[in-house]
C-alpha cells in the first residue's frame, strides 16, 4: 500500500488541513492523504484525493517524502499548488476543512504533517 499525502498552500502561504473522521481522534488533523490505486501515478493521487476530500483543483509539484511508513505501508508527499474550486468536504470522511497559518496549527495534528507543513521534508532541496 502507498499513502500519498499532499502540502497544499493557497497563495498567502496558508496550508489546508482536514479533520479526519477516520483518524485516531487524538490526532484527527492532517493534510490531504489516500491510497494510490494501482498503476497510479503518485502526483495524480495527490489530484485524486485532493478533489474527494475538497472539492479542490490542485496540481502536484515537488516530491518532498518518500519513506517506508506504517506497517508495510510507503508514505510519499507531495507540494500542490491550488489551481481552484469551491472548498466543498467529503463530509464521510472530513469533519472540518481550514486553511492555516504554518505559525498557528491546530491541536491534534499527526506528527509527520507538521514536518511538512513546516518544510521538513526527505529529499535533498534543489
Amino acid at each position: 500500500m502507498v499513502g500519498v499525502t499532499g502540502v497544499v498552500r493557497d497563495d498567502r502561504g496558508r496550508v489546508l488541513l482536514l479533520r479526519h473522521r477516520l483518524w485516531n481522534p487524538d490526532l484527527p488533523w492532517g493534510l490531504p492523504t489516500g491510497f494510490a490505486k494501482r498503476g497510479e501515478e503518485f502526483g495524480r493521487t495527490v489530484v485524486r484525493e485532493v478533489k474527494e476530500e475538497t472539492n479542490l483543483d490542485v496540481r502536484p509539484g515537488r516530491l518532498v517524502r518518500l519513506r517506508s511508513g506504517y506497517r508495510l505501508r510507503l508514505e510519499v508527499a507531495y507540494e500542490a499548488e491550488l489551481l481552484g474550486g469551491e472548498l466543498v468536504i467529503d463530509d464521510f470522511e472530513i469533519l472540518e476543512a481550514r486553511w492555516c497559518d504554518p505559525g498557528d496549527l491546530p491541536e491534534g495534528l499527526q506528527p509527520a504533517h507538521r514536518e511538512l507543513v513546516e518544510g521538513r521534508v526527505d529529499p535533498p532541496r534543489a
